[in-house]
């Protein structure tokens, strides 16, 4: 449990995608840069996909483009297709997402075509980032659990994260979408997917609708993943799933990694500026725990 435990930032994507009032090009900006100042130095910074499906995305090129200036960071983009691509490598990404379901119900719901099409999508994009030296991630929704098709069975996960690693994938982020999951479910489909391919090569991406994400992150890095994807102030949600929270709360995890003797790198206190400064423009406090306890001694302690 010693070992670094890599941590990729979804707030200014994953995060915002989901909220309802619009953060303007400069403060997406200006909160990466400070996530990066944090210690986050993985950031998803923005998915160039229609504006008109996903408003809060707009003008992902020109976030990507003004943090080109920061450095020793590494900042990754979502895309869906060639034209989302083709956006991306103009705006100078070096890493790029794609993203399936493992359940049909979603994949439907969500890009409006099965699994095995969404795989067809992309599949040009994998072999032309593979030419262009672009590294591609790729992403698994609904790895615990579906809104539409109910329980997903881990074999399933396991065969579309094979199909992903074969197309060229270097890292596969398993997604609880809807923060259903349970620890012993998530080890189980943790197993399933590490019984095929490296466990090095795996990500964690749990939501925490019930308030398991942290339990289920602790089984996984049992089973030896040690990458974890989290969001400033648990930042998220899903348009499909009514109730369903963000993303793990990022303070949360380092919280318990530190605490854990992990040493992650973050300055708590510069992260939890960043979260204060972005909860303050969506008009609402981080739903993170730990930041709301901080916050809550710091106040105190401003009134003794």
């Amino acid at each position: 449990m010693s070992d670094q435990i890599k941590i990729i930032e979804m707030g200014p994507r994953d995060g915002l995608q989901n909220e309802k009032t619009p953060v303007s090009v400069e403060a997406r900006i200006a909160f990466v840069e400070a996530l990066v100042a944090a210690g986050l130095n993985t950031v998803e910074v923005g998915a160039f996909v229609s504006p008109k499906a996903i408003p809060q995305m707009a003008s992902s090129e020109q976030v990507l483009r003004g943090v080109s200036h920061v450095k020793d960071a590494e900042f990754h983009v979502l895309v869906p297709n060639e034209k989302g691509y083709d956006a991306a490598r103009a705006a100078g990404a070096q890493v790029v997402s794609v993203f399936a379901a493992a359940s049909e119900g979603f994949s439907r719901a969500n890009i409006n075509c099965s699994v095995a099409e969404s795989i067809e999508r992309f599949k040009p994009v994998l072999a032309r980032a593979k030419a262009d030296g672009v590294k591609v991630r790729g992403y698994i929704s609904c790895v615990l659990g579906c809104p539409f098709d109910g329980e997903i069975k881990p074999k399933a996960v396991a065969d579309l994260a094979v199909t992903l690693w074969d197309l060229g994938c270097y890292e596969i982020s398993l997604g609880d979408t809807i923060g259903v999951g349970t620890p012993l479910k998530a080890k189980e489909m943790l197993r399933a997917v590490g019984s095929e391919l490296p466990v090095g090569n795996l990500a964690m991406h749990f939501h925490d609708t019930y308030g398991q994400a942290l339990a289920n992150l602790y089984a996984g890095m049992e089973e030896g993943v040690r990458v974890i994807d989290a969001a400033a102030g648990g930042l998220g949600g899903c348009p499909y799933a009514p109730g369903a929270t963000g993303n793990v709360a990022t303070e949360d995890v380092v919280y318990m990694l530190e605490g854990m003797g992990v040493k992650t790198g973050i300055d708590m206190d510069r992260l939890l500026a960043t979260t204060n400064e972005v909860a303050g423009l969506l008009g609402r406090p981080p739903v993170s725990r730990v930041a709301s306890a901080l916050n809550a001694k710091r106040k105190r302690l401003a009134k003794s």
